[in-house]
């Protein structure tokens, strides 16, 4: 995982619309970026829908939430749609963004090994400094962990 303190990684992917998204669009407010393996699997709709019933705190204090998978844009519209969802989704299946904030990695189930995400959320402040790390996060308890330790 990336060492809080340190620059997050910068990239450039798109939205469920297909418009291109880059962290520097952010700059200057805290952002929230979590990680997750697919879209419609009942671990990924609760963190999403964790995520969606605290939104307006989120926004409370200055945060944007953006949730990141290997997913299609396809796929992340209709999951964004279904569940109406008020923050971003972005696709990134080339894996470059998963590699380089170190979720892309091996991962055992069932005795079998594979690679895959590892459910990992990053926050990142207004300069663009990884502030805070959550790995192995519980689906339905991370939103609120989150909002409890944010200033």
């Amino acid at each position: 995982m990336l060492k809080i303190g340190t620059k997050a990684p910068s990239f450039n992917l798109p939205n469920e619309n297909g418009e291109m998204v880059k962290l520097e669009d952010y700059l200057g407010k805290k952002v929230i970026i979590y990680f997750y393996p697919k879209d419609n699997t009942p671990g990924c709709t609760k963190e999403a829908l964790a995520f969606k019933e605290d939104f307006e705190e989120f926004k409370n204090k200055n945060c944007e939430i953006i949730g990141i998978s290997k997913d299609s844009v396809n796929t992340h519209k209709k999951f964004l749609e279904k569940y109406e969802l008020p923050f971003t989704l972005l696709s990134d299946v080339e894996l470059d963004t998963l590699i380089k904030y170190e979720v892309w990695a091996e991962k055992k189930l069932y005795g079998k090994t594979y690679m895959g995400i590892l459910r990992t959320t990053y926050v990142i402040d207004e300069n663009g400094i990884i502030i805070d790390v959550y790995e192995n996060v519980k689906p339905d308890k991370n939103s609120k962990e989150i909002l409890c330790k944010l200033v």
